[in-house]
């Protein structure tokens, strides 16, 4: 491995390691919600969460249209984006990506678990969001976007991995 691969492997690793920890921590600390005594209530609350999951991808989107905006970029096609704006379409194209995987996760699962596990989403809810904060810093040098990436794509494998569980068991 050269030194970026080792940087990189060490900033995922971390990255897994902190989302784990973190969403323990949040779960076991978190209040349980009310009102998720059918599956549909728990829909909802999901739905709900999924809106706050998809607040890092807003504010990119406005930055990328403001960066546009004030700038030669202004007309996509004249391909004059600054390195900054490249950075925030690179961080929403991704950051779509994971929403969408996300939020199918979190509805699929919210369908299996009980009331009292419903706590669970704002977990996962609150660390998916600091998660890409932390790959969005993380282009500052692109070798430490390698922590937020890992913990966001490492929790939706967990998301789809239980799902697939509680249907196959």
């Amino acid at each position: 491995m050269n030194t970026d691969q080792k940087i990189v492997a060490v900033g995922a690793a971390s990255g897994v390691v902190s989302m784990m920890i973190l969403v323990a921590l949040l779960y076991w600390n978190l209040p349980i919600p009310d009102g998720m005594d059918n599956p549909f209530d728990r829909v909802i609350f999901t739905l709900r969460m999924n809106l706050v999951a998809a607040l890092p991808l807003f504010i990119g989107i406005v930055t990328v249209g403001n960066n546009r905006f004030l700038s030669e970029a202004i007309d996509p096609l004249r391909h004059a984006e600054d390195r900054a704006t490249i950075i925030n379409g690179r961080f929403v194209d991704n950051t779509l990506q994971q929403n969408f995987l996300f939020l199918v996760g979190t509805l699929a699962l919210s369908t299996l678990l009980e009331a009292a596990s419903m706590k669970l989403m704002v977990a996962l809810t609150l660390v998916f969001v600091i998660a890409r904060i932390v790959f969005w810093i993380g282009y500052r040098d692109p070798l430490y976007r390698a922590p937020g990436m890992a913990a966001t794509i490492y929790m939706n494998l967990c998301i789809i991995v239980s799902v697939l569980y509680f249907l196959i068991f």
